[in-house]
């Protein structure tokens, strides 16, 4: 089968994308589908063909030398047996979730064809023990970010209750001044861009020394040289969002508070005291695009646009602080302060853009070099991604469950999360040489977060009554 993807014109790859087709950063999106019901192949590849498959990219090959600033996308025919793959398993295989794991864990070994497009998904008709099949699809980073391609999945699924209707994302909401004094509000404003400056420059002076000297401590967690080399495990847990939210807004703070908290708390465990006093910083990421409504995603792949889609990301690099606190709540309040202080700076919109500045003035080996660098330097990734609100269907298969993640960054821990309808999905990549039991590191994080809601729940009965006597 085959299909003519919509079709642009020759194309040369923006400096993100060369930077991710560097050897040194050659980096691939792996996503794990759950579905309720078994996958019906012919369903995903028409589906596909209305979809996918209208977003240039995903429609166009690489052609040019790797490395080099040459590199072009180039349109090309699709043929969807090369991309859709349907392995013959047997449904009552043992260990099924053992199988999952150790499939995806081996596309880890094997690099991309550069002569068809760069991505492909596999179809496991194999019950689970959160699905009745998964579909992993495999993408290389240089046609988008993971919030750029979540949204173009999004963009592709339907509401289950109503397989017409596209999917409903949460919406930031950028709080406006009610202050009328504009004495006071220019005060404010002056020493808020001071603060920006300031926080700006000590955050930069920071990412250039993490380049040139400062290293995290080594520790049971830090990768060795060149991990990214290495093949890596996934593994995954689904929490309670609703749990998340509770514990958010008892403390006041965001999800991603909560959840780098619990982060932070789980790797305290997980370690267990015997590191307290370790350098340990994450990269975490950030989306630098303006949020499109799914409707317009949607638009936009109809009509094979570009625009919103590609690698819009930067990073920060975030401490964080190892230690088993008496009272959980610390962990969240600790990152939350962090968090704050990191808002009130341009870093995130200064370390991959200046790389990709690199690129430009020093080409792309220099560019790389830079980024591994950094990334060498820290010991874990962290992202957190939003889906849905409510129960979608992609292709006509109900969704149990979203699990992105990433490999081919120098980490040996990466952790993704992924919201869906009710649910939270953990993710973690790892490098088995450092983490044999990636399980064990998720029991650390679950058991941390219920420690920080349970301490929420107390905070907050404690603050009901005492509003109540008052």
């Amino acid at each position: 089968m085959t299909n003519s993807g919509a079709m642009i014109g020759e194309e040369a790859l923006s400096p993100a994308a060369q930077l991710f087709h560097s050897p040194s950063l050659n980096c691939y999106i792996v996503t794990m589908i759950g579905s309720k019901t078994k996958i019906n192949p012919n369903f995903v590849k028409a589906g596909l063909e209305q979809t996918l498959l209208k977003h240039p990219l995903f429609s166009s090959k690489i052609v040019g030398s790797k490395e080099g600033r040459n590199m072009k996308w180039t349109p090309t025919t699709v043929k969807l047996e090369n991309h859709v793959f349907v392995p013959n398993l047997d449904p009552n295989i043992d260990h099924p979730d053992q199988f999952v794991e150790d499939y995806v864990s081996n596309l880890t070994k094997t690099p991309m064809d550069l002569s068809k497009p760069l991505w492909e998904i596999h179809l496991l008709n194999v019950k689970t023990s959160d699905a009745e099949a998964v579909g992993v699809f495999r993408i290389h980073h240089s046609i988008g970010d993971g919030a750029s391609l979540t949204s173009l999945l999004i963009a592709s699924t339907r509401k289950t209750s109503d397989p017409e209707a596209l999917p409903t994302v949460p919406i930031k909401k950028r709080a406006g001044s009610t202050n009328s004094n504009t004495t006071f509000w220019w005060l404010l404003s002056i020493w808020f861009v001071l603060r920006l400056i300031w926080n700006t420059c000590v955050d930069f002076m920071l990412f250039l020394a993490t380049f040139l000297y400062l290293k995290d401590t080594e520790s049971p967690i830090k990768g060795a040289p060149r991990c990214d080399l290495t093949t890596k495990r996934f593994a995954y847990r689904i929490v309670s969002l609703d749990d998340i939210k509770f514990v958010k807004n008892v403390m006041n703070m965001t999800i991603n508070d909560v959840v780098l908290g619990a982060t932070q708390a789980g790797l305290s465990r997980y370690l267990d005291r015997r590191y307290e006093s370790l350098r340990l910083r994450a990269i975490v990421f950030a989306n630098l695009r303006a949020t499109a409504g799914i409707q317009d995603m949607a638009e936009m792949m109809a009509k094979g646009s570009k625009d919103k889609w590609g690698n819009e990301i930067g990073y920060v690099i975030f401490p964080l602080t190892i230690a088993l606190h008496g009272d959980p709540l610390e962990h969240i309040g600790e990152v939350k302060a962090k968090m704050e202080r990191k808002k009130l700076s341009l870093e995130a919109q200064c370390t991959l853009p200046f790389s990709c500045r690199v690129l430009k003035t020093f080409g792309v080996k220099a560019a790389a070099a830079l980024t591994h660098t950094v990334f060498t330097n820290t010991t874990v990734a962290f992202s957190n991604v939003c889906g849905p609100l409510e129960e979608v269907s992609f292709f006509g298969h109900s969704i149990a469950f979203l699990a992105p993640s990433i490999y081919g960054f120098p980490h040996a821990i990466t952790i993704h999360c992924q919201s869906y309808a009710d649910k939270m999905t953990i993710i973690l990549a790892a490098d088995p040489n450092v983490v044999p039991d990636p399980h064990r590191l998720l029991d650390d994080l679950e058991e941390s977060l219920q420690l920080i809601k349970d301490a929420a729940l107390k905070k907050g009965s404690s603050k009901l009554l005492s509003e109540k006597e008052d």
